[in-house]
């Protein structure tokens, strides 16, 4: 069991990351996304092209300009991307008008840097955020044939660092996930509501993906203890979420104000609320089936099959911050096991 983890939060620019080649096991991120006009700013900053061709009304070459910082960030993740590690990456395709109405895709962009660079792509996820907004239709409305069909989907694309790892048994063993959550997380198709956030000391907008995102992934592509990455860390949601999973993290943000806004604490009661949500689900699948014929060694419930057996969900039980002299934030958090009332 792992009973301690350690976290870094790093203001810095994830186009140079201070880690050795090979160190990080899983990468759970979400850049800006090219060509959404919250990130022109950003981009602008980052490369002159990008407002050059803004400002011409060249909007494929603003496209490209984009993606081109973003290659700056893929090329060093790949350098730290362990051998059997994998990269989870969230990003969603644009419309918008520059001269001409198009999409940019985005998610195939980013798919061809990644696998340009050596990754495999694996199958990938669907995340449908659906609104019921009466005006999220544009174009022509009723009348054709100028309407538009709206986007309500991102993408998780998901990429492997050339075959599979095994690490120790063990560790495998209790971070496994029950039956019915790999029937549901390991679905193509996620239906979950998108989140905004406003930080006292930040950007007025930051975008931030739903705690269930990198948890999720979090439990899918990494055992306890591994050492999760996140280059564009935002809100700091990954960080939490490797928090609450028993997981290393270390995450890099640009901007100084979202680094010194997060907050820490709040992994606590997410874990106890999202764990304590998966015993109860899991006792309800007990409740409707009656084929479930192993038991867990450490619940006592009956599970499906003899990979959940030794499951052994992690408590966190106290997250402190620990003074440095390097400018980042480090943070220890102290792990036991989760004992359900």
């Amino acid at each position: 069991m792992i009973e301690e983890t350690t976290h870094r939060v790093v203001a810095g620019d994830a186009r140079d990351l201070d880690l050795p080649a090979d160190s990080v096991d899983l990468a759970v991120t979400s850049p800006p996304y090219p060509m959404i006009e919250m990130w022109d700013d950003t981009f602008r900053a980052l490369d002159d092209a990008v407002g050059e061709a803004l400002d011409r009304g060249d909007g494929p070459g603003a496209f490209a300009a984009m993606h081109a910082v973003l290659d700056t960030v893929w090329d060093e993740l790949v350098r730290v991307l362990a051998p059997g590690g994998v990269a989870c990456v969230n990003v969603g395709d644009a419309t918008r008008t520059v001269e001409a109405f198009r999409r940019y895709p985005n998610a195939a962009r980013v798919t061809r840097a990644l696998t340009d660079r050596g990754l495999s792509a694996l199958p990938d996820v669907l995340w449908r955020k659906p609104t019921n907004s009466a005006a999220k239709f544009m174009g022509s409305g009723m009348v054709p044939p100028n309407a538009y069909v709206t986007l309500e989907h991102e993408y998780v694309l998901v990429f492997r660092n050339g075959d599979g790892r095994r690490p120790a048994s063990e560790r495998r063993r209790e971070s496994a996930y029950f039956w019915e959550e790999r029937n549901n997380w390991f679905s193509d198709l996620w239906e979950l509501q998108g989140e905004r956030q406003a930080m006292e000391g930040a950007r007025e907008r930051t975008a931030a993906y739903p705690f269930e995102v990198p948890y999720r992934l979090v439990n899918m592509y990494s055992v306890q203890g591994d050492t999760v990455l996140d280059p564009f860390l935002g809100t700091g949601t990954t960080t939490l979420a490797a928090m609450a999973s028993a997981r290393d993290s270390v995450g890099y943000e640009r901007d100084p104000g979202l680094v010194e806004a997060f907050d820490a604490t709040a992994a606590s009661a997410l874990a106890a609320e999202r764990t304590a949500e998966r015993v109860a689900g899991h006792r309800e699948t007990v409740r409707e089936r009656d084929d479930l014929g192993y038991e867990s060694t450490v619940y006592g419930f009956p599970v499906m099959t003899s990979q959940e057996v030794d499951i052994r969900l992690p408590s966190l039980d106290a997250v402190t911050e620990a003074d440095t002299a390097d400018g980042d934030r480090h943070f220890v958090a102290d792990h036991g096991t989760f004992r359900p009332d």
